[in-house]
């Protein structure tokens, strides 16, 4: 075993906590996919069973307010990647999917401008993997290996069917057709580019690959960065059968393979763990778990107590489940209740390796490390943005303090307080008319640094863009 840090006991005090600041340590990050707020343990579900992510959030820090940069898939994606709210560089709308058939986008992915944290760790002497759902650009420039990460496995558009035996063979015969367009929830896996016979329930092969990515990083003489992202529970709703039989009881088919999904990231993240410990790793690794946006209802999740889900700028789009764990540098057994967002990674992760930021580079997120050791707000006075545009409007949402501002469908503005309403059911706009006039005039000069969609997920939404001549925030910011 190599020693990447030595961490100093003072009085059973952690130096890192009293110092406030960390040793250099491994970085992993395990993202999953539409999974709601009250689908983990930690979080309060009673039927999905989640014993290796509740043991680590137990001995680490659970987040009560963290947030994404977006509601959908591929921005929010992007935005953790880049530091920066999608928006800003072009990319709100997820890419379009293969089969959609949209070819002037499928050259396109994140901005190479956009220098990813993975790129800023490599430059640092990080060993650096990908596995599972990329989402971020399908052509060379925008693949994970000319992005900052020295191994990929995975597959790189926004979906994909779980089940090799059914998937490959689909596959297969669509190509003797001839299917031009063919549905990237069917393609092969691929390694660095090479396509790839997979045999396992991908959920299983991914946290197969990451313990591969762990055993081999453990042989180094450098420390390592993971993205292990994870499409469940994403649909196609497709648990694998020994899963599915221990969630019998679940009588909602939907919820019952929605539960058995997740299981299968549960057993993922105690492969992952038990990997980190055999390779003596398990000390010096900051573990962080999260969501990529909330769940969607109409496909077995729970977000309870928020309202709303995937897709939503209420809180169950964007506020998701996390948490941190690093052994003697984590408080274990916190809860962290000040807002936070996954644009702050980006900065934090540079900060604890000690990387340099490449000059002129952009972020909206901010290093919390310090604040978050300390158990203060690192955002005091300071919005999370959240933006979905729908066919001729926009939804927006902004959270500050404690305070939540939502506005959808272009109906009235209204404000909650998010610490002591988080269903946003008790609306105080009316009491509080300057704080939404002040929060809305932030969210609008946020918007007006906005540039435009460099694609869009649908024919539809890029008609639909120009033929209401979108955005149009005059009539978004207005206040009724």
């Amino acid at each position: 075993m190599k020693m990447k840090t030595l961490t100093l006991l003072i009085l059973a005090v952690p130096l890192a906590l009293l110092a406030g600041k960390a040793p250099r340590p491994n970085i992993i990050v395990i993202l999953t996919d539409d999974l709601g707020y009250s689908d983990v343990g930690f979080n309060g579900a009673t039927d999905i069973r989640t014993p290796e992510m509740d043991k680590l959030a137990d001995e680490g820090t659970i987040f009560t307010s963290a947030y994404v940069v977006h509601p959908f898939c591929g921005p929010s994606r992007m935005g953790l990647m880049a530091g920066r709210y999608p928006h800003e560089f072009g990319g709100p709308f997820n890419l379009p999917p293969f089969q959609e058939g949209l070819k002037e986008y499928d050259a396109l992915g994140i901005p190479e401008s956009e220098i990813m944290i993975s790129t800023v760790l490599q430059d640092a002497g990080y060993f650096t993997g990908a596995v599972g759902k990329w989402h971020m650009g399908i052509t060379e420039p925008y693949h994970p290996n000319t992005r900052g990460f020295d191994e990929f496995f995975g597959f790189l558009g926004g979906g994909h069917q779980y089940h090799p035996a059914q998937y490959r063979p689909a596959y297969e015969r669509m190509v003797k057709r001839g299917v031009e367009n063919i549905n990237e929830y069917f393609h092969p896996m691929q390694r660095n580019g090479v396509e790839i016979r997979e045999t396992e329930y991908i959920t299983d092969a991914f946290s197969r690959e990451a313990v591969r990515f762990i055993e081999k990083a453990s042989q180094k003489d450098q420390p390592f960065f993971l993205y292990l992202a994870y499409n469940a529970p994403h649909s196609p709703l497709q648990g694998k059968a020994e899963d599915l039989k221990l969630y019998s009881e679940i009588k909602d088919n939907k919820r019952k393979h929605y539960a058995a999904m997740v299981h299968s990231v549960d057993r993922g993240v105690g492969m992952v763990t038990d990997a980190l410990k055999k390779s003596g790793e398990y000390e010096d690794t900051l573990i962080i778990f999260l969501s990529d946006n909330g769940g969607k209802l109409s496909l077995g999740a729970t977000n309870v107590p928020l309202t709303d889900g995937k897709g939503s700028t209420y809180e169950g789009g964007f506020r998701i489940p996390m948490f941190f764990h690093w052994p003697d540098n984590v408080p274990v057994g916190r809860k962290y209740k000040h807002p936070v967002s996954a644009i702050d990674f980006y900065p934090t992760f540079a900060a604890l390796a000690g990387a340099k930021i490449p000059e002129g580079k952009e972020l909206d997120g901010k290093n919390i490390w310090k604040d978050f050791i300390a158990g203060k707000s690192p955002r005091k006075g300071e919005p999370i943005f959240a933006m979905r545009h729908r066919l001729n409007y926009t939804d927006v949402g902004v959270r500050m303090d404690n305070w939540k501002l939502t506005r959808v469908s272009r109906k009235s503005w209204q404000l909650f307080d998010a610490d002591t309403d988080m269903a946003e059911k008790n609306d105080l706009s009316a009491q509080y008319p300057e704080r939404v006039r002040d929060m809305v005039k932030l969210v609008e000069q946020w918007s007006r640094s906005h540039t435009e969609p460099l694609w869009f997920h649908a024919a539809q939404a890029r008609d639909s863009w120009y033929q209401y001549d979108m955005p149009n925030y005059d009539k978004d910011f207005e206040i009724k």
